[in-house]
């Protein structure tokens, strides 16, 4: 018998036959003899029907009532699946994030979990009860509803994991694990039977749409197993397991990790490329850049510093979320007589593509066999940004999905055709 969490994302809760889908998906763990806490998220359209009405109500809601709002689509379906869990026989009850309580901090509309009272959760278990949670929603120190920020129920059931020391996340999507790269754009994309949690941390954070990363960047603090599966789909592997682990390097035998050179390529077509012209040459430069940025809460990824020629200036270019795009030039519009740039130019055509795994720890030429392949092909880099088992480059839109089937084959990653 083992104690886990089954979350269940928009797509799995779409409707009542979904929702029974889940309800007898729940049931069967529970006749396994396992103790079952359920993470559920909204239907999916609910919660962005929801964000609409605040936008109409007011183009400047308060954040505090738009988070009572837009919570209320978890709450109905952790109702419903606890009446249909209770229709097959199964004990079960919701559990709303202030009647545990799920404590988070006051940053309305992007709150982040602080502690969860796990005592009345695993009561609730031990009994044989299913405790229904919704997702994506918690309460502040002064007893309002927050929520997490879109996406945030994944983070509700990896910290839901931790709180009651579960042996393992099951998060339940649309999708039967994670894949070396999108199996829409290369077909013989592989699924992944184990992902290291920095591995599948860095897939997130550059386009690997599968976790929300502040789910795997909590799961791999806490140490939580999380497994990632689908809803519509029981196949099974070569080896008769379901869906892809995120697991920490120990659980990933020591000659796979060394026969595993890349683990996957991610495509993020989110990104704008911002260059500012003739930036005076000088200690403390880029920082008049870059911190009225950080001030503004907007996300700096890559930074090209170009060498001076003449001794007196640069170009500088990096690149932020293309959401942030008009709010950025906002901050260098504003700061221009401080930074001292002659003037900015910006181009929201590009994509970041990235190469992932953590074989680049011990492998030399993984980013030269990138440019290569680009290369050969055409493919122009206009920037570049690693990490210890990363490598990202920008490049024009128009060639993302070549670039992305033309690494996928570079580094081996193709599934072998079933004839062979």
């Amino acid at each position: 018998m083992a104690r886990i969490v089954m979350k269940f994302g928009g797509t799995s809760m779409a409707g009542i036959e979904r929702i029974r889908n889940v309800a007898a998906r729940v049931k069967g763990e529970v006749d396994r003899g396992h103790e079952v806490a359920v993470v559920v998220s909204a239907m999916a359209g609910e919660t962005d029907r929801l964000v609409n009405f605040c936008r109409e109500a007011s183009p400047l809601y308060d954040a505090k009532e738009y988070d009572v709002v837009v919570a209320a689509g978890e709450q109905i379906t952790s109702g419903l699946l606890a009446i249909a869990l209770q229709a097959l026989g199964v004990p079960a009850r919701s559990w709303l994030g202030w009647q545990l309580p799920i404590r988070t901090n006051d940053a309305y509309a992007s709150a982040r979990i602080g502690t969860i009272d796990a005592e009345i959760i695993g009561a609730a278990m031990a009994k044989g009860e299913v405790a229904v949670i919704p997702g994506f929603q918690g309460m502040s120190e002064d007893g309002r509803i927050t929520t997490l920020g879109r996406g945030g129920s994944d983070t509700s059931a990896v910290a839901v994991a931790a709180a009651i020391k579960a042996e393992r996340c099951d998060i339940y999507t649309d999708v039967d694990g994670v894949y070396t790269t999108d199996p829409r754009i290369v077909p013989k994309a592989r699924k992944l039977g184990k992902v290291t949690y920095e591995e599948m941390l860095e897939l997130a954070s550059v386009g690997a749409k599968v976790l929300q990363t502040r789910s795997v960047g909590l799961a791999m603090k806490e140490k939580v197993r999380v497994r990632v599966l689908s809803s519509f789909d029981d196949s099974k592997d070569d080896d008769g397991h379901r869906g892809t682990l995120i697991v920490g390097d120990d659980e990933i035998e020591e000659d796979k990790m060394e026969r595993q050179l890349i683990t996957g390529i991610a495509a993020d077509k989110n990104e704008a490329k911002v260059t500012l012209l003739s930036v005076p040459d000088r200690p403390g430069a880029v920082a008049t850049i870059f911190t009225p940025l950080a001030e503004g809460n907007i996300n700096v990824d890559m930074i090209v510093q170009n060498v001076a020629s003449d001794g007196k200036s640069t170009d500088v270019t990096f690149t932020v979320p293309r959401a942030e795009l008009t709010r950025a030039l906002d901050v260098l519009e504003t700061q221009q007589a401080t930074i001292g740039h002659a003037g900015v130019k910006h181009d929201t055509k590009v994509a970041k593509i990235s190469v992932v795994g953590v074989g680049m720890r011990s492998h030399a030429g993984v980013a030269a066999a990138m440019f290569k392949a680009l290369a050969d092909r055409g493919i122009n880099i206009q920037a570049i940004t690693t990490s210890e088992i990363k490598v990202s480059v920008i490049i024009d839109e128009d060639f993302v999905e070549l670039a992305v089937r033309v690494l996928h084959t570079a580094y081996g990653l193709d599934a072998e055709d079933e004839a062979a």
